[in-house]
């Protein structure tokens, strides 16, 4: 099978939505997706993107897309966050996963970056077996902190 890797560009963002609603079907939160087009559109090819998506294409049609971000460590500086790799659930197996991976990890490699960092959940076995593999390290002994617009809201209206 081709699979052919590339940046993503404005045009491919209504395809990359529905991956992202994809996967968070597999994720288990189905209503999960608030993000719309427009604003991956404004946000991932403006003035100062703030992320580059890759796409894998097989036979001219997005399969799978990798999205990540720059991020600052402060105990090791420049790194990556991968936000998202995502695969359509029919291609899965193929290698579209293990190229994109091997893309994002070389954009990283070839820009001086000390670390790429991501969140897997915890029943994803398929997903901490392939990164394991990889080499990857997981921290099971820390703890993921988020604050989401309703508690941000609620935490500064105090």
């Amino acid at each position: 099978m081709d699979i052919h890797i590339r940046k993503a560009t404005k045009a491919d963002m209504p395809r990359v939505l529905e991956l992202i609603t994809e996967l968070a079907v597999y994720e288990k939160e189905p209503d999960g997706v608030k993000i719309k087009v427009d604003t991956l559109e404004k946000e991932g090819f403006g003035a100062d993107p703030l992320f580059t998506c890759f796409v894998a294409e097989v036979k001219g049609i997005v399969e799978g897309i990798a999205i990540v971000y720059d991020v600052f460590s402060t105990w090791r500086g420049r790194a990556v966050h991968l936000e998202d790799l995502i695969v359509t659930q029919s291609m899965r197996g193929k290698g579209i996963g293990l190229k994109l991976y091997s893309k994002v990890m070389q954009y990283a490699h070839e820009r001086g970056i000390v670390a790429v960092k991501w969140i897997v959940l915890d029943w994803n076995k398929p997903a901490i077996d392939f990164y394991e593999k990889s080499g990857a390290i997981f921290y099971k002994d820390w703890y993921i902190a988020i604050m989401e617009e309703e508690g941000l809201a609620q935490f500064i209206d105090k």
